[in-house]
């Protein structure tokens, strides 16, 4: 029998995790809107902050409530049933409004965090959270189009107007017709020098890093094509650095190795549809992730990952490349994620604790990615079907990750993984690919270290196994168990030789302490033939150098005290001569 009193405890749980939710929404867009200020003032350092409060709001939204709901129940303790009844009140809530897959993620992680729950408990958790196409078009987003009736400036100024910023342009002309340039060479070469017939454009400014983007589409009568414009805030005053119309380019700015967006748009689920228009080959759960909807990227994940486990015919095998000293690394060859495992004990000549190999993944989550590192996501007490499984990966999790992975019935159990993209490893993508794809993926390996290290992050160990190649050819840094920052490494010269034996002996004859890095050894690390080593030295040789490391580190330790004093240097220590904040996020 269901009492009155009953009655008012599941109702007033269910209130109260719905207004801890609104709560937490609205914190949110608050932290959110300050995108707009940072960039007009050009605090960096500001956004930065912001964008690490943005992202631990979750998980402390999620421990106030469940606080409450410890001293809420207490009396009369918690059982499944009772949970199932405030998830229905709470369902009852949120049904039918723009963003309810928010709401209910957000029940999901108070309910998982009470039951200590391993997978999904369709009892006391919504199932059925996932992007719906109809509410999408249902909640669509507001839409600036601007018609273009004859001459293109008076609607590109119009445009500009519309989204204009406190600060001045440095040349809006020039801005002008840098955009209506981008226009016409594209319509000349794809849509047969027809005439441009209009714009549509997201109603809100995409914030990311030290850059503002309005995010839209241009029209031809028999062609559309997608329209990003970026802007850049110099000390000269706010400008177009560039206008973004190929589906790659936009396709990385929305990648999985950039910075979240801070954007100041609902609902949500409009934009999703939006932007996916434009990028019909981007997967849903990246977009939600990097408009900053972490979680719910996470839930899309893990939805449309579990739907497609359930029908495939494939096993989990060992993921590409070489064995990983610190992880288990294992894959579904019909899905492009890797999962990883960390290892019981470590093999030589690694040192680093378990803990420690989390403390750099937590770093990675706040730090600036750059375009360069891997979008990771951490995932607790997950359960897979055994029989998807490999052999060969059962006996290695049980055997070398024995703390972590349990099997439990017909289900592999494991308490604690990451998940990210699936990349062509760059030691193996060599091996195979054409001369010039290889030649042009060494430069960027180091372009990619260039760019990490005007992020503050020296990648530790630089073989080539520890990076991958995307589509797209971009080489990105995904094992984070030696990395670090720049600033905490003592860069030094090999010493000379004292007696010829010095020079014979395998190991070092001078001291090094842990922190030591000698950037003339990293040539040690480039297992290439001549041909690509030759390709790498002529773009960066100064990489091994011993100055172009301490003067890097010497611009962050200056940046860091300028900080602390209030001001901040600008110049080229940092990528377009501007700072750069240090982004990421936690889970």
């Amino acid at each position: 029998m269901v009492t009155d009193a009953r009655r008012q405890l599941v109702f007033e749980a269910g209130k109260g995790i719905h207004e801890a939710f609104i709560k937490y929404n609205d914190n949110f867009g608050r932290i959110t809107r300050r995108a707009r200020d940072r960039f007009e003032i050009r605090d960096w350092r500001g956004a930065e902050r912001d964008f690490v409060e943005r992202l631990e709001l979750y998980t402390k939204s999620v421990d106030r409530v469940v606080a409450a709901l410890n001293r809420q129940l207490v009396e009369v303790g918690l059982d499944k049933p009772l949970w199932a009844d405030i998830k229905q009140s709470f369902g009852d809530r949120v049904s039918g409004i723009a963003d309810g897959a928010f709401c209910k993620t957000f029940f999901n992680s108070v309910s998982r965090r009470v039951f200590n729950t391993v997978g999904a408990d369709p009892q006391t958790e919504f199932l059925d959270i996932r992007f719906n196409v109809r509410d999408a078009q249902r909640h669509a987003s507001d839409i600036h189009s601007y018609v273009v009736w004859g001459a293109l400036a008076p609607v590109l100024r119009q445009l500009l107007g519309d989204f204009s910023f406190s600060s001045l342009h440095a040349d809006r002309q020039r801005d002008e017709a840098r955009i209506a340039e981008a226009l016409s060479r594209h319509g000349e070469a794809h849509a047969g020098g027809e005439e441009l017939l209009r714009i549509d454009v997201l109603p809100a400014v995409f914030y990311q890093s030290s850059g503002a983007y309005l995010i839209g589409q241009a029209f031809w009568p028999d062609h559309s094509a997608p329209l990003v414009i970026e802007f850049r805030h110099p000390e000269e005053g706010v400008e177009v650095a560039q206008v973004m119309m190929d589906v790659d380019s936009i396709s990385i700015l929305f990648g999985f190795t950039r910075s979240y967006f801070f954007v100041d748009l609902e609902p949500v689920e409009g934009a999703i549809h939006f932007i996916h228009g434009l990028l019909p080959h981007k997967p849903i759960d990246e977009l939600y992730t990097v408009l900053g909807r972490v979680r719910q990227g996470k839930t899309e994940r893990y939805r449309q990952f579990t739907t497609h486990l359930a029908t495939c015919q494939d096993r989990f095998v060992h993921a590409a490349g070489d064995r990983g000293l610190v992880m288990i690394c294992f894959t579904l060859p019909s899905y492009d994620l890797v999962f990883k495992v960390i290892r019981d004990k470590f093999g030589f000549p690694k040192t680093s604790t378990r803990d420690e190999v989390i403390e750099k993944y937590q770093l990675v989550f706040k730090h600036d990615r750059a375009g360069r590192l891997l979008d990771t996501q951490e995932f607790t007490h997950i359960g897979f079907p055994l029989a998807k499984f490999d052999q060969a990966v059962i006996d290695e999790l049980m055997e070398e990750a024995s703390e972590t992975a349990r099997i439990e019935g017909d289900q592999l159990v494991i308490k604690h993984l990451y998940v990210e993209r699936r990349l062509n490893p760059l030691n193996l993508f060599l091996r195979e690919c054409p001369r010039e794809a290889g030649r042009a993926a060494v430069v960027d390996y180091g372009n990619a270290i260039r760019d990490l290290a005007q992020t503050n992050v020296f990648p530790g160990d630089l073989l080539l196994k520890n990076f991958g190649v995307t589509r797209h050819g971009r080489v990105i840094f995904y094992d984070y168990d030696e990395l670090c920052l720049v600033t905490d490494c003592n860069f030094r010269e090999v010493p000379e030789a004292r007696f010829e034996e010095d020079e014979m002996r395998q190991d070092t004859w001078y001291y090094v302490d842990g922190n030591d890095v000698f950037p003339e050894e990293f040539i040690r690390f480039l297992a290439m033939d001549d041909d690509y080593r030759q390709a790498f030295l002529s773009a960066h040789a100064d990489l091994l150098t011993v100055d172009f490391w301490r003067t890097m580190k010497e611009r962050h330790l200056l940046n860091a005290a300028l900080e602390r004093a209030g001001g901040y240097r600008t110049g080229p220590g940092s990528r377009h001569g501007r700072p750069t904040p240090r982004r990421g996020y936690s889970i």
